[in-house]
């Protein structure tokens, strides 16, 4: 027996508790030093190599780049569009951002008349109103409900890998942010786990937002909060914190939030992740 517990002691595999290696999280990448508060170029070739670099378009098969020229009042402004293909309505895109921004109509290529008249003792005097580009897309040029401005690269960055289109226009150091989602996932259908005879026949899907609506749906009532945070270092899974704000112990729901803003993974896939961690 002494014999086969040396050869077993010979060979067996005993895991180092403490290896020589760290990882270095310094780089040397110019495009990594560049923080995530940098603000939109008003130069549209700075923004366009800036998301190149960004979003890596030479690898990334998903990422598209649509440069175009808008026409405005006679001159032709250089612009482009950012969106991941998969998660966007292209019908959308095209319907709403680059039909009202390419199509040459009176709209944009004749000069609009800026000028307003006040009278003062009798004389009439124009005030020519300086033109600003910015407001003009804005306001006239994108027939969307849901547009947001943004300057920090960051934020913008956060919208795109959501389902925003990014429209980037020359001269302007502001980036339109338009809605665009149209992210394939699977239909509300019965839950698989457990079976339900009397209750509901509906079950939580991927999509966090198809879930709290569902919730909402349920529990109609205006104290139900819902907030969102995210987690996990790499994923930024989202993940909604739902309770009602008249009956819940504020006390409870400050620690839940309190851990789950806390917890140090790189990933979260489902909320057994979630579990699993506390029940350690």
């Amino acid at each position: 027996m002494d014999f086969f517990k040396n050869v077993i002691k010979y060979f067996e595999y005993i895991p180092k508790k403490e290896y020589e290696f760290s990882i270095n999280n310094s780089s040397n990448n110019i495009t990594d030093n560049i923080a995530d508060e940098k603000t939109v170029f008003p130069s549209l070739t700075i923004n366009l190599d800036y998301i190149k670099t960004k979003y890596n378009t030479l690898i990334n098969s998903d990422i598209v780049i649509r440069e175009f020229k808008i026409p405005i009042r006679n001159i032709e402004y250089s612009a482009f569009i950012l969106y991941i293909d998969g998660m966007v309505d292209s019908e959308s895109i095209n319907n709403f951002i680059l039909q009202p921004l390419l199509l040459k109509n009176s709209i944009n290529m004749k000069p609009k008349d800026n000028t307003t008249t006040a009278v003062s003792r009798g004389i009439s005097v124009k005030r020519v109103k300086k033109f600003n580009l910015e407001d003009f897309i804005f306001d006239s040029l994108i027939p969307q409900n849901s547009i947001k401005k943004d300057t920090k690269f960051s934020d913008i960055a956060s919208k795109v890998n959501s389902g925003f289109c990014a429209l980037f226009v020359d001269t302007i150091s502001t980036a339109f942010c338009v809605e665009t989602k149209d992210i394939k996932g699977r239909s509300i259908s019965q839950p698989l786990s457990e079976n339900v005879i009397r209750g509901s026949h509906e079950a939580f899907i991927e999509n966090i937002r198809t879930n709290t609506a569902m919730i909402r749906k349920i529990v109609n009532n205006e104290n139900l909060i819902i907030e969102q945070t995210n987690v996990g270092k790499i994923s930024q899974t989202a993940v909604a914190i739902c309770y009602l704000k008249n009956i819940a112990n504020e006390s409870l729901v400050s620690e839940a939030k309190f851990r789950i803003n806390n917890l140090n993974v790189d990933y979260i896939t489902s909320s057994r992740t979630i579990r699993t961690i506390y029940s350690r």
